[in-house]
């Protein structure tokens, strides 16, 4: 949450934002996907309404990041692990909620996707960027693939702790491999002649 947070920061910082903007946009990267999700579900109340601390520790690790921000991009890669990380537990933790519910499978499976992913896309369109999700990196497939994992296994009786532990690795392992060998989704290229 903290990590989603502060790169964030570094975001709405690229795009010369003010404090609030910062703090706003890290709230909303962290919180924006479990809000989503509980807002469809109709699952009251929303977590940081519950909560309200995770709005001063999200949006006070975007504010840190201000201060850090010389040295933050030197730890990168730490980022992307911890985003990693943040995906996988976000899936599992949406799919966890779906349940709880009832909801058919399927509906787990995208509340997952939904508590994983809708963050960032939501801070790629108040930042007035195509979200990373449509750009063709495999992202929202690690989290679909994760959530699928985690559901049938739990429907099929697996010991909890022993799921949650296979779903987070295989996860984790699938998505930082298709970063580091840049596997990416096909694209759809659309252009008319003669424009």
């Amino acid at each position: 949450m903290v990590a989603e947070a502060m790169t964030a920061a570094l975001a709405a910082g690229r795009r010369k934002m003010d404090w609030f903007g910062v703090a706003v946009l890290g709230c909303v990267t962290a919180l924006g996907g479990g809000s989503l999700r509980d807002v469809l579900l109709g699952h009251y109340p929303l977590l940081w309404v519950k909560h309200p601390m995770l709005l001063f520790l999200t949006g006070g690790a975007a504010l840190l990041t201000i201060a850090l921000a010389r040295v933050v991009h030197r730890f990168h890669m730490l980022f992307l692990v911890l985003d990693a990380i943040g995906l996988v537990v976000f899936t599992i933790i949406g799919c966890s909620v779906a349940m709880g519910m009832g909801q058919p499978l399927t509906i787990v499976v995208v509340a997952g996707m939904i508590t994983g992913c809708a963050g960032g896309v939501l801070r790629d369109i108040l930042c007035t960027e195509v979200p990373l999700l449509f750009r063709s990196e495999l992202y929202a497939s690690v989290s679909l693939v994760t959530g699928t994992i985690y559901v049938l296994a739990t429907h099929f009786g697996t010991e909890h702790v022993a799921v949650v532990i296979g779903s987070v690795a295989f996860g984790l392992t699938f998505r930082l491999l298709a970063i580091r060998y840049k596997w990416e989704m096909p694209k759809f290229i659309y252009e008319r002649d003669g424009h």
